[in-house]
């Protein structure tokens, strides 16, 4: 488990985050810990300058359905950077390996087969205390790491472009 607090960030200063557009796929399974997610990571974007009308939100049921929709996002070449929000809690069954296997290869096949960042924000738990400890409890908010990720990778996407970053991370 984490050991740091995951809303602690230093302000990015982007010069031009409310040209970005980014999705949001959120999961309603667990919504106790998704919508907390959900919750931070608009905060940062909107904090960071994103316009909200820049900002789109999509439910989906579960974890699962992550893959689908984030794919259909990166598809539409759309949005800058897509964010994929869930939580799945292990329980009594192995179903828990199969979905929180099948969700990272889903998510990263967004990043490898389309020109879309896509973060990983899929808390994998072994339970609910630990869930909601990631997800606005004693270790912050998972989403806010999330959020500013987005915004790094939208960065580091500009510079591999030829255009010129706007947040100053590792490039001269």
């Amino acid at each position: 488990m984490a050991t740091v607090n995951l809303s602690d960030y230093k302000p990015l200063h982007i010069t031009n985050a409310d040209e970005f557009s980014i999705g949001i796929v959120f999961s309603e399974w667990n919504d106790f810990v998704t919508y907390n997610l959900r919750d931070a990571a608009l905060e940062i974007l909107e904090k960071e300058g994103v316009k909200k009308e820049n900002i789109s939100l999509f439910s989906v049921p579960g974890a699962f359905e992550l893959n689908y929709a984030s794919m259909q996002l990166c598809k539409e070449r759309k949005y800058d950077a897509v964010i994929a929000i869930g939580c799945v809690i292990r329980g009594e069954t192995p179903h828990f390996d199969f979905v929180c296997s099948a969700v990272a290869q889903g998510i990263k096949d967004c990043n490898v087969l389309t020109d879309t960042p896509t973060i990983f924000c899929v808390l994998t738990d072994d339970t609910k205390e630990q869930s909601i400890a990631r997800s606005g409890g004693d270790l912050g908010n998972k989403g806010v790491e999330a959020a500013v990720t987005a915004l790094r990778m939208i960065d580091f996407k500009k510079n591999l472009s030829g255009k010129k970053g706007n947040i100053g991370f590792g490039h001269s």
